[in-house]
């Protein structure tokens, strides 16, 4: 049995700054450094874009960002606390969607959205959320059937179950038709104007108004050891 841990909002917690803010990141992967010195802070409905070339760290980034990896070097705040102080609390906070779907053959689509919200500790109707991806029509359709691009718009669909205002988003748009694409952005959009941060790792030109952008290509790598 899997427990959810409840996530507790900036106001509830005294004297918090609300957002995440990050100072002097960076992350080493097998001996190598991946980047170095990224400084960035996102208040609630600020988005920031990660671009850059394969292999640039965005992927990684977002890993150290949602806290599965921990940096080389640098602070990671969320509400003005460390991170790593409590990760279970922040990462109660975090919705963290990979370049992997992660569906489950075997489940029907409904199935698949409602293991996901409850892993989360969402009880939330997962019907929305499917209707708004184009899924409605396939809820008890067993997702073995269905192609690459409805995956990704189920993946996708877990978004519109949750409630966690921290959406980390591996190259959501891959495999999405237009309209996918254009569903995501609205989606992106919706959650920040009720105050949620979304960061975004893309090659794609997604419309995400006022966000702050990151090239990863152009980050100074620096040695590995180097103070940052």
């Amino acid at each position: 049995m899997v427990e959810s841990v409840q996530y507790i909002a900036p106001s509830a917690i005294s004297g918090a700054t609300p957002g995440i803010a990050v100072a002097a990141l960076s992350c080493d992967r097998g001996g190598r450094r991946v980047f170095s010195g990224i400084e960035v802070t996102l208040s609630p409905g600020d988005a920031l874009v990660l671009r850059g070339p394969n292999g640039s760290g965005k992927s990684s980034l977002l890993r150290v960002l949602g806290g599965y990896i921990r940096p080389a070097e640098g602070v990671l705040r969320w509400n003005g606390e460390d991170v790593w102080d409590d990760i279970g609390q922040y990462q109660a906070c975090v919705h963290y969607v990979g370049h992997l779907d992660g569906v489950k053959p075997v489940l029907t689509v409904r199935e698949n959205l409602t293991m996901w919200s409850a892993l989360m500790g969402d009880a939330m109707d997962p019907d929305d959320a499917l209707k708004h991806f184009g899924l409605g029509n396939l809820a008890d359709l067993p997702a073995k059937y269905l192609s690459a691009g409805q995956r990704r718009r189920l993946n996708l669909a877990r978004l519109g179950a949750s409630q966690r205002p921290l959406w980390l988003l591996d190259e959501p748009s891959v495999s999405l038709d237009a309209t996918s694409v254009t569903q995501l952005e609205e989606l992106v959009a919706s959650h920040r104007r009720t105050g949620g941060i979304v960061i975004v790792a893309t090659h794609n030109d997604l419309q995400i108004d006022h966000a702050t952008e990151i090239d990863m290509g152009e980050i100074d790598m620096g040695t590995l050891g180097d103070a940052t």
